[in-house]
């Protein structure tokens, strides 16, 4: 099957046929963004356009001045001679896909997904099409994810050590999609539960479209506290700053699908890691890509020879889209 419908420019992924990009990385007249994490989500457009649930979120990430406009998930709508419409990734709240159709050859290029269950984001759709570009930031054998609820677990069982051993338990996890993940599976009554100020901006639209959040406490420069009973969820960026000292004793914990790497938490000097990815597995990468019916797959964003010789070897034409490869653990 000939693509009419994409094309990998310098700027990233483009549809000739709507004038616009995908994602891109240099500055364009039109962007339709996936979702709002900084490896997707530039400043420097002249438009966007993006779910709806994405767009606070887009704006707190990229100025609220900038033009972004935005769809439902679902609708269907006109760009050029293309038909656009986003359909949830399931990656975090308002990630999207986008299924692009010209001339009835249909693509769908998926952002960052996960089909894992996930309380804090819209379900993960699968959507049929002629070809896939799908993100393989975890495409190794592996990487297996274990339910939602048992990474809690895990979590609080931590936490509730922590407290008996009288040492605050401070978390690491990214500012947008993790965090909020992880906040919503701590139980309020081990005890009270503070958040970096760069957390802060996004809880408010997380509740807003209906996710329940435990009561925070934003840590605020010069402010005293008792963190002994607490657990502290903050970004990556602040492990080893002078903010992080500021806790003492406090064991450390990180949430990320990078721990599933044998000596990643040993590397980065943790007490403990959470296999927490907001990402799909191997096994939802393979299930997923199959699902889709695509003719024609694509890989970017990760690890792409192993899955690539997975599916060939499995009847599927497969390939790396070759200068795509953005990776983007910023906020995995």
């Amino acid at each position: 099957m000939k693509n009419d419908v994409l094309e990998l420019r310098n700027e990233g992924l483009y549809i000739p046929a709507g004038d616009f990009y995908i994602d891109p990385k240099g500055s364009v007249k039109r962007a339709v963004i996936t979702h709002a994490h900084s490896d997707h989500a530039r400043s420097g457009h002249e438009s966007y356009l993006c779910s709806e649930t994405c767009k606070p979120l887009l704006q707190i990430r990229i100025g609220e001045s900038s033009k972004i406009e935005s769809v439902p998930f679902g609708k269907k709508i006109k760009i050029g001679d293309a038909f656009v419409s986003l359909h949830p990734a399931g990656h975090i709240l308002g990630s999207a896909q986008v299924r692009v159709e010209v001339k009835g050859q249909i693509w769908v290029v998926s952002g960052d997904y996960k089909p894992q269950a996930d309380q804090t984001c819209e379900a993960f759709e699968l959507v049929s099409c002629h070809g896939f570009v799908s993100e393989c930031t975890f495409g190794l054998p592996v990487y297996r994810w274990l339910p939602e609820k048992s990474i809690h677990q895990q979590i609080n069982d931590w936490w509730s050590e922590n407290i008996e051993d009288g040492r605050p338990s401070l978390l690491f996890s990214y500012s947008l999609g993790k965090a909020q993940r992880v906040l919503a599976g701590l139980k309020e009554n081990i005890g009270p539960v503070f958040i970096h100020s760069a957390v802060y901006p996004f809880l408010e639209h997380y509740e807003k479209a209906g996710v329940k959040l435990p009561r925070v406490t934003k840590i605020e420069r010069g402010g005293e506290h008792d963190f002994r009973k607490s657990i502290i969820v903050a970004p990556p960026a602040v492990e080893d700053s002078t903010w992080a000292r500021k806790f003492g004793s406090a064991r450390k914990g990180f949430a990320s699908g990078w721990m599933a790497v044998r000596g990643a938490r040993r590397r980065r000097n943790l007490d403990r890691g959470f296999i927490l990815s907001d990402h799909a597995d191997w096994q939802g990468l393979i299930d997923t890509i199959m699902g889709t019916g695509a003719e024609q797959i694509q890989l970017t964003h990760g690890n792409g020879e192993a899955l690539t010789r997975y599916l060939c070897d499995n009847g599927l034409n497969c390939s790396v889209l070759s200068g795509a490869g953005m990776r983007g653990e910023e906020e995995e």
